[in-house]
């Protein structure tokens, strides 16, 4: 099988965040491959060895993101794709992005695409429908569990915490869900052998693209982190004091009622 997954770098999340000037102090930021796009590289880990072929793991971004990238390898896949786009200088969004991944895969024989449900930095979820869209293939949302069956992929999907079951021809576009592995850590074998695994980089030159061609179609107008949470209050006294206090506090302070 051809396998493909498209990944993205995102900061991580757990980690403490510093709005510098409406943007993210990268200085300080520690960058991670996306939660959910983890999910997607271990299910084409796992559909290659049952079904061989090889996996190839596609972003975009810049030469800073040949990290993720070699993560990936080590996590297992066989080969990776940077799509760079250093000369946008940033200003690039979910159409940018789809626009560039829809180029570049266009060209290759697949038989399925993974990617993450959403990304941890924006929650969009946008990117791989729109690559769907662009490639003209299906495409299944938040899937918690996956088999391929010759031609055919048999899909659980998660719809708010019912299970819905599809049944879909290959080629198709898939976004994974939590729930629907466990994703390996890199062994120190497989970092080692991450190295000499091919990692290529394509420019828009290479896609036959131009700059105007992947223009951003939304502007950030700015970022900021959500105000700090004031301390919370104990409440004590007898029960029927303390419902009292609650109501008096619901209603005169967080004028709620």
């Amino acid at each position: 099988m051809n396998i493909y997954v498209i990944m993205k770098r995102t900061f991580d999340t757990e980690e403490k965040i510093v709005i510098h000037a409406g943007a993210i102090d990268e200085e300080g930021a520690e960058f991670i491959i996306n939660p959910y796009d983890e999910y997607a590289i271990e299910e084409a880990i796992v559909l290659r060895d049952e079904h061989g072929g090889e996996v190839t793991v596609v972003t975009v971004g810049d030469e800073e993101t040949e990290k993720e990238l070699r993560t990936a390898l080590a996590m297992g896949a066989d080969k990776a794709v940077l799509l760079d786009i250093e000369e946008l200088e940033d200003e690039s969004d979910h159409f940018t992005t789809s626009s560039i991944l829809t180029a570049y895969l266009k060209d290759q024989e697949f038989d399925i695409i993974l990617g993450g449900n959403v990304a941890v930095d924006d929650g969009a979820g946008q990117v791989a429908p729109r690559v769907a869209e662009g490639l003209g293939i299906n495409q299944v949302t938040t899937i918690t569990r996956l088999n391929i069956d010759g031609e055919t992929a048999k899909i659980e999907r998660d719809v708010e915490g019912d299970v819905e079951v599809i049944e879909t021809p290959l080629p198709v576009m898939v976004t994974c869900q939590q729930g629907l592995n466990e994703p390996r850590y890199p062994s120190l074998p497989g970092i080692m052998k991450a190295k000499k695994k091919p990692l290529d980089t394509l420019d828009l030159d290479d896609l036959d693209l131009e700059e105007e061609d992947v223009e951003a179609k939304t502007k950030t107008v700015g970022r900021f982190l959500p105000p700090e949470k004031a301390a919370g209050r104990v409440l004590e006294g007898e029960l029927d004091d303390q419902v009292q206090e609650l109501v008096e506090a619901l209603k005169n302070e967080a004028k709620v009622i």
